[in-house]
């Protein structure tokens, strides 16, 4: 079979070559990759790697087998699955309660935007429970998911606050659901009671500023890679406000992935989830998509097709 595997090349840092077929335990189903999605810090870990890796988290397929321990979905179901590594291939061991079987009007490329975004915006939502009527700020607004998690949260009756980082990154948001949309987290006003915060630097040490009493800031990512300093005294005035770290495959327990994913792919179905995929392109196209995601110019999902 064949897959993107890291090579030492700085300017072709992932090659299609021939790969041995997986061998998957027990509890894992083997999956045909129809296709998957990239993530930003995918594209880090390609150069940080070394040879011979094959990357790859956020997969959308078919069952060609179904886990020996009876466990998960048949063969022939058509699912979105969540791998540690190795999802840029033709075909995939997965852990069989890391997969969610698709509605017939879910495609392969919506649900493979799902797995690392989708639970990212879910779960980090989640530390700020009950949503109706709280501001919610969003940092990253544009991106994979950030358009997510606008969704999510305007669905469950928050006021939300999309950040983006350019103007042109603004179109849509407020069809996504946003009430306000501004280009740089220190034109926000007000408190908030939940702020999802992916940038870090000088964004994370303002979302300080916008807490309010008991709220919360998720921190999911450091994408500017600059460093915050925060001082107790920051809080004075936000009694028992917290910052919360977020890592998508701790952040619940393991037999957690499979429903959430399915609640995922419920919610497109049902229309009342649309992720944006600002590229859909064959994997063969893998270095000019990488290089449109890296440098934002992609709005939502980069997503690659298996061919």
């Amino acid at each position: 079979m064949l897959g993107l595997v890291t090579t030492l090349n700085d300017k072709a840092p992932v090659e299609l070559r021939e790969l041995p077929e997986p061998q998957p335990r027990r509890n894992e189903a083997l999956v045909a990759v129809h296709a998957f999605s990239l993530n930003r810090g995918e594209l880090r870990s390609v150069r940080n790697n070394g040879e011979g890796w094959v990357p790859g988290q956020d997969v959308g397929g078919v069952v060609l087998k179904q886990a020996e321990d009876g466990s998960g979905p048949a063969a022939g179901a058509r699912v979105v699955a969540l791998t540690d590594e190795f999802g840029w291939a033709q075909r995939v061991a997965v852990a069989a309660h890391r997969m969610a079987v698709l509605p017939d009007n879910v495609g392969f490329a919506q649900a493979a935007t799902l797995p690392v975004a989708g639970l990212t915006a879910l779960r980090t939502l989640r530390h700020g429970a009950p949503l109706l009527g709280k501001r919610v700020l969003i940092t990253g607004a544009a991106g994979g998911v950030g358009t997510i998690a606008v969704q999510l949260a305007a669905r469950s009756g928050a006021r939300v606050t999309a950040v983006v980082g350019r103007a042109e990154r603004a179109s849509g948001m407020q069809e996504l659901g946003a009430r306000e949309v501004i280009e740089d987290i220190e034109k926000a006003q007000g408190r908030y009671g939940l702020i999802l915060e992916s940038a870090g630097g000088a964004s994370l040490a303002h979302a300080v500023k916008l807490v309010e009493a008991r709220g919360t800031i998720v921190v999911y990512g450091n994408s500017s890679g600059e460093p915050t300093t925060i001082a107790f005294a920051d809080f004075r005035g936000v009694p028992n406000s917290r910052v919360q770290s977020f890592s998508y495959f701790y952040s619940e327990a393991e037999d957690r992935f499979a429903p959430d994913l399915a609640l995922l792919v419920s919610l497109i179905a049902d229309g009342s989830l649309t992720p944006r995929i600002g590229a859909e392109r064959s994997w063969r196209d893998f270095a000019g998509v990488a290089e449109q995601l890296r440098d934002r110019r992609v709005s939502g999902k980069a997503v690659l097709l298996v061919d």
